[in-house]
This record gives structure tokens, C-alpha cells and sequence, in this order.
């Protein structure tokens, strides 16, 4: 996978931590049987820039810990149109995750798991919902959490 990680954390973001989340993401792109010349970004944050993010696209005044922005939503009326043959050669753009920095060591204490185990799941979550999946109806909660827990506990990061 190709993957692009960006740090704006002012020096919060160790490299033990963005080894994990790069090691963690290619290994959950195999494990979904992704094409390996997939693209996607992770955008490492602290709390007032995706305060903002959340405002700005969902309309919620607070800090989160993660927001996915998947880049081939079926909603998106802007996508661009293209021959088939162009596009079948052209790498999958899944999307851009951002992750506050801050929240993971918070909800890994709340939570009673390591902050390993947090970063991890954050970004199998966001990763998740850049590849479709989601858990507004029951169901889908069922089929994506389970997927979640799969992922993070083959790759070692059990709770």
C-alpha cells in the first residue's frame, strides 16, 4: 500500500507510534486483499485541528478521535468521469484518516488497554470506514466491529 503519513503534532507523534500505525494499515490492506499500489494518507493531529475538522464536515464542536475521509464516496456527485481503461490502470485512492494524538493515550486509560492497542484500533477503525464499512444499522455494526477485532487481534493487538 502506499501510504503517506503526515505528523502535525508539534513532536507528540514517537516513531515507535507511526511505525505501528504503518506496519498495522499495510497489514489490514492485506488482510482485506487490497491491490498493494492502494493510496491513502493518515494525518497524525492534536485536538484543536480536528475540533475544527469535526465542526467543519460534521458539524460537531468537539474533539474526536478519529475522522475518515473516504476519497470514492457513491454519494460524491464531484467524482471525476474517465474511460474505464484510464482508470483501471490508475492506483485506488482509498482516502485521508486523521487521528488525534491526543485522545490515545485518554481512551487507552478509560478503556484499560495500552495506548499500542488505542492507536491500533483507531486506525483499523478509520481504515475500515475509508474501505465502506460502517455502523449505522446493526448489522453493520456486527459485520464491521467483528472485522475490526479480527484485524487487531491476528496482528497482535489483543485487548
Amino acid at each position: 500500500m502506499d501510504l503517506t503519513i503526515f505528523d502535525h503534532t508539534d513532536g507528540l507523534l514517537t516513531t515507535e507510534q507511526s511505525t505501528l500505525a504503518k506496519k498495522l494499515l499495510n497489514y489490514a490492506a492485506d488482510y482485506l486483499h487490497l491491490a498493494p499500489d492502494v493510496q491513502m494518507s493518515l494525518t497524525f493531529v492534536r485536538n484543536p485541528e480536528i475540533k475544527e475538522l469535526n465542526k467543519r464536515y460534521r458539524g460537531v464542536d468537539r474533539a474526536t478521535d478519529v475522522i475518515s475521509f473516504a476519497a470514492e464516496d457513491d454519494s460524491d456527485e464531484s467524482q471525476i468521469i474517465m474511460p474505464a481503461e484510464l482508470k483501471a490502470e490508475l492506483p485506488e485512492n482509498l482516502g485521508d484518516l486523521f487521528i488525534c494524538i491526543d485522545k490515545v493515550p485518554e481512551q487507552a486509560k478509560f478503556l484499560g488497554h495500552s495506548p499500542e492497542r488505542e492507536l491500533g484500533f483507531l486506525c483499523v477503525h478509520g481504515f475500515l470506514h475509508l474501505n465502506g464499512y460502517d455502523h449505522e444499522q446493526a448489522a453493520d455494526e456486527k459485520k464491521m466491529f467483528t472485522l475490526q477485532r479480527e484485524i487487531l487481534d491476528s496482528y497482535g493487538l489483543e485487548r
